[in-house]
C-alpha cells in the first residue's frame, strides 16, 4: 500500500467496462457528500495535453523538457518522460495535494483498494479476483455468480461509495476543517501554511505532472 495518510481508492478494468464513466460518478458522489477529492487517471497510450498551435506546445516542441503553465483558474506542469521511466503509483500519489479522498483511475496491478469494473461490452472478460486480493468489490451490469467479494450495479454509485468508505475506513472532511482552523488562526496570508499545519499531511510533494510520452 503505498505511504499516504489520505484514503485511496482505485476503479478498475478493461477497455470500455465503463470505467471512466464510474470513476466520474465516484468523484461526483464523495463531492456532493462535502468531501474534497483529489484524482489521477492512468493512460495506457501516448497522450498530448497541449495539441494545436498553443504557446505550451511551441515550448515543448523547441526543446523544453519542463513546462509548467499558469493562469487565473488553473495551473499544470507538463513532463516530458523522453527515456525517463513512467513514474509508479507512489510516486504519483506523493504528488497529490493534500484531499479526503484519492480516487485512481486505472493502474490495476497497483496494491491498493480497489473496484473492480466488469461488462459485457468489455475487449476483455478475464476478471482480476480472486488472484488479485486488494479487489474489496465488483461493479458490473451482468451476473457474477461465485464471487468472493460484494457484486453491485455499476449503477449504483451510493452503494459502491458507502461499500469505500466501510472498507477503506472513515473519509473525514478534514480539508474543509483545516481551512476553517486556519482562518480562526492567521491572517488571510498565512492561511495556506496554516492549513498545511492543520492537516498534518506527509502527502506533499512535488507538484503533480501531466507526463506527456
Amino acid at each position: 500500500m503505498p505511504h499516504t495518510k489520505t484514503p485511496v481508492v482505485g476503479v478498475c478494468g478493461w477497455k470500455k467496462s465503463g470505467k471512466t464513466t464510474l470513476t466520474v460518478r465516484l468523484i461526483e458522489e464523495f463531492t456532493r457528500r462535502g468531501h474534497h477529492v483529489v484524482s489521477i487517471k492512468h493512460a495506457h497510450h501516448e497522450f498530448q495535453v497541449d495539441d494545436g498551435p498553443t504557446d505550451s506546445a511551441r515550448h515543448r516542441t523547441a526543446g523544453s523538457r519542463e513546462i509548467c503553465i499558469v493562469g487565473g483558474k488553473r495551473w499544470a506542469i507538463i513532463h516530458q518522460l523522453d527515456n525517463e521511466p513512467e513514474p509508479n503509483i507512489d510516486e504519483v500519489l506523493g504528488w497529490m495535494s493534500p484531499a479526503d479522498i484519492i480516487i485512481v483511475e486505472g493502474y490495476k496491478s497497483a496494491a491498493i483498494p480497489k473496484v473492480e469494473v466488469r461488462a459485457s461490452t468489455a475487449f476483455s472478460q478475464a476478471k482480476l479476483t480472486p488472484d488479485d486480493t486488494s479487489v474489496i468489490a465488483i461493479a458490473t451490469d451482468k451476473d457474477e455468480p461465485g464471487e468472493i467479494v460484494p457484486v453491485l450495479s455499476r449503477d449504483d454509485v451510493s452503494e459502491i461509495a458507502d461499500l469505500i468508505v466501510a472498507t477503506i475506513g472513515p473519509i473525514g472532511k478534514r480539508i474543509a476543517e483545516a481551512r476553517a482552523l486556519a482562518r480562526s488562526r492567521t491572517a488571510p496570508g498565512d492561511s495556506d501554511a496554516a492549513m498545511s499545519e492543520a492537516i498534518g499531511s506527509d502527502d506533499s510533494g512535488p507538484p503533480a505532472s501531466n507526463n506527456g510520452n
